[in-house]
């Protein structure tokens, strides 16, 4: 779903992801990212920011050894 929905993106905007998991893969807590826990149907995952109305919704396993990229899109379309 993750790749599938990125490459649906613009290039612009496909840099500006490029760019937020670059960060994420340094320094996965960066409060540039506001990387913050989902409620309700999507409890148990996380989302961080990628841009203004851009999210990244993911699943970290073992306090951030593996990372599950589940979702890429506006807001309202990965919530």
């Amino acid at each position: 779903s993750f790749v599938k929905q990125y490459s649906k993106l613009d290039s612009h905007k496909q840099l500006l992801v490029d760019r937020a998991i670059r960060v994420f893969t340094d320094n996965p807590h960066s409060p540039q990212l506001k990387n913050h826990p989902l409620k309700g149907e999507l409890a148990g995952k996380r989302a961080i920011s990628a841009a203004f109305d851009l999210r990244i919704v993911f699943m970290a396993h073992d306090d951030y050894v593996l990372v599950e990229m589940l979702a890429v899109g506006s807001h309202n379309q990965v919530y």
